[in-house]
C-alpha cells in the first residue's frame, strides 16, 4: 500500500538556513538605502539604476555559470524572466531612486517594511497562500506607525519639499516589487534555477532601464567623482549580486509575507544611517510611529502563514 504523501515542513524562523540570510538581506539593504541617495546627487535617477545593473548583470551571470546553473530557459520561463526583470529591476528602483528625491531614505525604507501587505494580498491571489489574523492586525498597527512617521515627514519635508510625490513614488516602488516577489515564486519560476532566473530577469531590466533613461533623460551622463562609481558598485554587487539570491529563496522557504519582514532589521539599519548622515529630526510623533511600526512588524512575523 502506497504512503500518503506529506506536505514539506517550512524550515523554522530561528535555523540557520533562514535567519542568516534574513539578517543578512535585512542589514545590506538597510544600508543601500542612504547609499543611494549619493547615486542621484547630480546623475539622473534613471541612469543611477542603469549603471547599477549594468554592473550586476554580468556578475550575476557569472555566479550563475560558477553554480553549474542552466542558463538556458523556455519560452514560457523567458516570459516570466521577462515580467519579474521589468517589475523588479525597473519599476521598483526608478521609482525608489526618484522617491529618495522628496523624502529621507529611512522613511522610504520604512515604508517599504509594509511590502508584507501587498506580499501577502498578491501571494492570495496568485500562488494561494492564507495569513492568520495575526498577520492583519499586526499590519494594521504597522500601517498606523508608518502613517504617524509620514505625517511628521510632511511637516519637516528636509528635502524637495514635495514629500506627497515622495510618497506616491514609493508606493509604486513597493507594488512592482511585491508583484515580482510574488509572481517568481509561482510553478514556472519554482522549475528554474534561482539564480539563472534573476539573472535573465536583471538583464532584461537592464535593457528597459537603459532605454527609459536615454528616453527621459538624454545621453548617459559619466560622473568623475570616484565616490559614485565606488556607491555604485556596492549596490551592484553587495546590494544585489549577493542579496537578491538570497531574499528570494526566502521568499519560495518561507514565504512572501514572512519574507517581507527582514524589513524590520532594514529600518533599524536604514534609520540610524538617515539620522546620523540625513539630519533625521526626531520627535515624539515620529519616535511613536516607529515604535508602532516596528511593534506591528513583529506582531505579524509571529503570526504563521499558511499554503
Amino acid at each position: 500500500m502506497s504512503q500518503p504523501s506529506v506536505a514539506a515542513v517550512p524550515p523554522s524562523m530561528l535555523s540557520a538556513r533562514v535567519l542568516v540570510p534574513f539578517m543578512l538581506t535585512g542589514t545590506i539593504w538597510g544600508s543601500t538605502w542612504f547609499v543611494i541617495t549619493g547615486q542621484i546627487d547630480g546623475v539622473p535617477a534613471a541612469w543611477g539604476v542603469f549603471y547599477r545593473f549594468l554592473l550586476a548583470t554580468p556578475a550575476l551571470f557569472l555566479v550563475s555559470v560558477l553554480m553549474k546553473n542552466r542558463l538556458r530557459l523556455t519560452r514560457r520561463e523567458h516570459l516570466l524572466a521577462l515580467g519579474v526583470g521589468i517589475a523588479q529591476f525597473s519599476g521598483n528602483f526608478l521609482f525608489v531612486y526618484n522617491a529618495e528625491r522628496f523624502i529621507t531614505s529611512g522613511i522610504v525604507a520604512v515604508m517599504f517594511a509594509l511590502l508584507m501587505v501587498p506580499n501577502a494580498l498578491f501571494a492570495r491571489i496568485f500562488i494561494g497562500e492564507k495569513v492568520q489574523g495575526g498577520f492583519v492586525s499586526g499590519s494594521l498597527v504597522a500601517i498606523a506607525g508608518v502613517s504617524l512617521l509620514l505625517v511628521h515627514e510632511w511637516d519637516v519635508s528636509p528635502l524637495g519639499g514635495n514629500v506627497g510625490l515622495g510618497i506616491a513614488l514609493a508606493i509604486g516602488g513597493m507594488l512592482a516589487a511585491s508583484l515580482a516577489n510574488v509572481v517568481q515564486a509561482n510553478p514556472t519560476g519554482r522549475g528554474v534555477p534561482m539564480v539563472s532566473l534573476l539573472a535573465w530577469a536583471m538583464l532584461y531590466g537592464t535593457l528597459f532601464d537603459l532605454g527609459f533613461a536615454w528616453l527621459t533623460a538624454g545621453p548617459p551622463p559619466v560622473p568623475q567623482a570616484w565616490q559614485f562609481w565606488a556607491g555604485t558598485a556596492y549596490l551592484a554587487i553587495i546590494g544585489s549580486v549577493v542579496t537578491f539570491p538570497l531574499h528570494y529563496n526566502l521568499v519560495r522557504e518561507i514565504g512572501a509575507g514572512k519574507t517581507a519582514y527582514n524589513g524590520i532589521v532594514t529600518v533599524c539599519v536604514a534609520m540610524l544611517l538617515s539620522t546620523l548622515f540625513e539630519g533625521y529630526q526626531w520627535t515624539a510623533l515620529a519616535a511613536v510611529g516607529a515604535v508602532l511600526a516596528l511593534a506591528g512588524m513583529w506582531l505579524a512575523l509571529r503570526s504563521r502563514q499558511k499554503k
